[in-house]
Protein backbone atom coordinates (compact mmCIF):
# COMPACT_ATOMS: atom_id res chain seq x y z
CA UNK A 1 0.00 0.00 0.00
CA UNK A 2 1.36 3.19 -0.84
CA UNK A 3 1.86 6.47 1.78
CA UNK A 4 -1.06 7.82 -0.72
CA UNK A 5 -3.15 5.08 -0.14
CA UNK A 6 -2.37 5.01 3.74
CA UNK A 7 -3.50 8.58 3.83
CA UNK A 8 -6.92 8.38 2.52
CA UNK A 9 -7.48 5.00 4.37
CA UNK A 10 -6.49 6.75 8.01
CA UNK A 11 -8.28 10.06 7.08
CA UNK A 12 -11.53 8.17 6.05
CA UNK A 13 -11.18 6.39 9.49
CA UNK A 14 -11.03 9.40 11.31
CA UNK A 15 -13.63 11.70 9.59
CA UNK A 16 -15.86 8.64 11.06
CA UNK A 17 -14.42 8.62 14.66
CA UNK A 18 -15.85 9.97 17.41
CA UNK A 19 -13.55 12.35 18.03
CA UNK A 20 -14.12 14.35 15.08
CA UNK A 21 -16.26 17.39 15.31
CA UNK A 22 -17.86 18.85 12.71
CA UNK A 23 -15.35 21.17 12.04
CA UNK A 24 -12.56 17.97 11.91
CA UNK A 25 -14.53 16.15 9.67
CA UNK A 26 -14.94 19.35 7.31
CA UNK A 27 -11.00 19.29 7.24
CA UNK A 28 -10.95 15.48 6.50
CA UNK A 29 -12.81 15.92 4.09
CA UNK A 30 -10.85 18.96 2.25
CA UNK A 31 -7.57 16.21 2.82
CA UNK A 32 -9.33 13.52 1.05
CA UNK A 33 -10.98 15.71 -1.72
CA UNK A 34 -7.15 17.13 -1.84
CA UNK A 35 -5.70 13.71 -2.53
CA UNK A 36 -8.42 13.07 -4.78
CA UNK A 37 -7.70 15.36 -7.14
CA UNK A 38 -3.62 15.18 -6.87
CA UNK A 39 -1.49 11.76 -6.66
CA UNK A 40 1.57 13.91 -5.94
CA UNK A 41 -1.09 15.81 -2.65
CA UNK A 42 1.68 13.64 0.11
CA UNK A 43 4.93 15.48 -1.12
CA UNK A 44 6.37 18.63 -0.69
CA UNK A 45 6.44 19.43 -4.52
CA UNK A 46 2.72 20.01 -4.42
CA UNK A 47 2.33 23.58 -5.05
CA UNK A 48 -1.10 23.44 -4.51
CA UNK A 49 -0.60 22.11 -0.64
CA UNK A 50 0.32 19.04 0.77
CA UNK A 51 -0.07 16.58 3.88
CA UNK A 52 2.49 16.85 6.77
CA UNK A 53 2.69 14.85 9.71
CA UNK A 54 3.25 15.52 12.92
CA UNK A 55 3.18 14.43 16.93
CA UNK A 56 3.34 16.15 19.88
CA UNK A 57 5.90 14.49 22.14
CA UNK A 58 4.10 13.79 25.83
CA UNK A 59 5.44 12.50 29.14
CA UNK A 60 1.99 12.01 31.10
CA UNK A 61 3.67 11.12 34.45
CA UNK A 62 5.09 14.37 34.83
CA UNK A 63 2.45 16.36 33.03
CA UNK A 64 4.49 17.52 30.14
CA UNK A 65 4.96 18.35 26.13
CA UNK A 66 8.32 18.52 24.65
CA UNK A 67 8.19 21.64 22.10
CA UNK A 68 10.80 22.84 19.08
CA UNK A 69 11.02 26.39 18.45
CA UNK A 70 10.98 26.16 14.60
CA UNK A 71 13.73 27.26 13.18
CA UNK A 72 12.14 29.16 10.05
CA UNK A 73 8.73 29.82 12.00
CA UNK A 74 9.91 31.00 15.36
CA UNK A 75 7.35 29.42 17.19
CA UNK A 76 7.03 26.84 19.71
CA UNK A 77 5.67 23.76 17.80
CA UNK A 78 5.58 20.18 18.26
CA UNK A 79 7.65 18.45 16.00
CA UNK A 80 6.61 17.42 12.80
CA UNK A 81 7.11 17.74 9.00
CA UNK A 82 7.29 16.40 5.32
CA UNK A 83 6.02 12.95 4.20
CA UNK A 84 9.44 11.10 2.61
CA UNK A 85 9.61 8.62 -0.14
CA UNK A 86 10.45 5.77 2.52
CA UNK A 87 7.75 6.52 4.97
CA UNK A 88 4.91 4.14 4.44
CA UNK A 89 2.34 5.55 6.82
CA UNK A 90 1.41 8.78 8.27
CA UNK A 91 1.93 7.67 12.01
CA UNK A 92 5.14 6.58 10.91
CA UNK A 93 5.99 9.81 9.14
CA UNK A 94 4.69 11.67 11.98
CA UNK A 95 6.88 9.49 14.51
CA UNK A 96 10.17 9.59 12.21
CA UNK A 97 9.43 13.48 12.07
CA UNK A 98 9.57 13.60 16.41
CA UNK A 99 12.27 11.30 16.61
CA UNK A 100 14.61 13.20 14.13
CA UNK A 101 13.81 16.36 15.80
CA UNK A 102 13.51 15.54 19.68
CA UNK A 103 16.39 13.28 19.64
CA UNK A 104 14.46 11.09 21.99
CA UNK A 105 14.03 7.52 19.94
CA UNK A 106 11.51 5.79 22.53
CA UNK A 107 8.46 7.24 21.31
CA UNK A 108 4.89 5.32 21.68
CA UNK A 109 2.12 6.60 19.70
CA UNK A 110 -1.06 7.73 21.43
CA UNK A 111 -3.25 4.47 20.11
CA UNK A 112 -6.81 5.36 17.52
CA UNK A 113 -4.71 7.38 14.59
CA UNK A 114 -4.75 11.01 14.67
CA UNK A 115 -5.51 13.32 17.77
CA UNK A 116 -6.45 16.16 15.22
CA UNK A 117 -6.05 17.69 11.62
CA UNK A 118 -4.76 21.35 11.39
CA UNK A 119 -4.74 23.29 7.80
CA UNK A 120 -2.50 26.37 7.80
CA UNK A 121 -1.14 28.71 5.03
CA UNK A 122 3.10 28.55 4.29
CA UNK A 123 4.90 30.81 2.30
CA UNK A 124 4.77 30.68 -1.16
CA UNK A 125 5.78 28.41 -3.82
CA UNK A 126 3.45 26.30 -2.02
CA UNK A 127 0.11 27.31 -0.53
CA UNK A 128 -0.78 24.96 2.29
CA UNK A 129 0.20 22.20 5.00
CA UNK A 130 -2.67 19.53 5.18
CA UNK A 131 -1.17 18.55 8.99
CA UNK A 132 -2.12 15.52 10.33
CA UNK A 133 -1.38 15.43 13.60
CA UNK A 134 -0.25 12.14 16.52
CA UNK A 135 0.64 12.24 20.14
CA UNK A 136 3.73 10.01 20.58
CA UNK A 137 4.23 9.15 24.26
CA UNK A 138 7.34 8.92 26.00
CA UNK A 139 9.09 7.08 29.59
CA UNK A 140 10.04 9.35 32.39
CA UNK A 141 13.26 10.62 31.97
CA UNK A 142 13.57 10.85 28.48
CA UNK A 143 16.76 12.57 27.37
CA UNK A 144 15.87 15.27 24.15
CA UNK A 145 18.23 16.41 21.95
CA UNK A 146 18.24 19.80 19.73
CA UNK A 147 18.14 19.12 15.75
CA UNK A 148 19.39 21.46 13.07
CA UNK A 149 15.60 22.14 12.44
CA UNK A 150 15.44 23.61 15.69
CA UNK A 151 16.27 27.06 17.10
CA UNK A 152 15.00 25.17 20.94
CA UNK A 153 13.78 22.75 22.40
CA UNK A 154 11.80 22.80 25.80
CA UNK A 155 9.48 20.82 28.38
CA UNK A 156 6.94 22.70 28.89
CA UNK A 157 3.65 21.62 31.54
CA UNK A 158 0.89 21.38 30.36
CA UNK A 159 -0.47 24.78 31.81
CA UNK A 160 2.16 26.55 30.49
CA UNK A 161 1.66 25.63 26.67
CA UNK A 162 -1.10 28.46 25.84
CA UNK A 163 1.27 30.79 27.07
CA UNK A 164 3.65 29.91 24.42
CA UNK A 165 2.27 28.06 21.54
CA UNK A 166 -0.55 29.06 18.58
CA UNK A 167 -4.38 27.74 18.86
CA UNK A 168 -3.45 24.60 16.97
CA UNK A 169 -1.16 23.05 19.46
CA UNK A 170 -3.07 23.98 22.89
CA UNK A 171 -5.53 22.30 20.77
CA UNK A 172 -4.06 19.45 19.93
CA UNK A 173 -2.86 19.28 23.43
CA UNK A 174 -6.58 19.52 24.69
CA UNK A 175 -7.34 16.67 22.54
CA UNK A 176 -4.32 14.52 23.55
CA UNK A 177 -5.12 14.96 27.19
CA UNK A 178 -8.79 14.42 27.09
CA UNK A 179 -7.60 11.10 25.06
CA UNK A 180 -5.02 10.46 27.78
CA UNK A 181 -7.70 11.57 31.00
CA UNK A 182 -5.04 13.36 32.27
Amino acid sequence: MSLHDNAVLVLKAYEGSEGADPEQRELSGLYLDHLAARPDGMWKACEAGHLTASALVVDPERGRVLLTLHKKLGMWLQMGGHCEPGDTTLERAALREAREESGILELTPLAGGPVQLDRHPIPAPCHWHLDVQYAALTRPGAVESISEESLDLRWFAYDEVAGVADGSVVRLLERTRALLGA
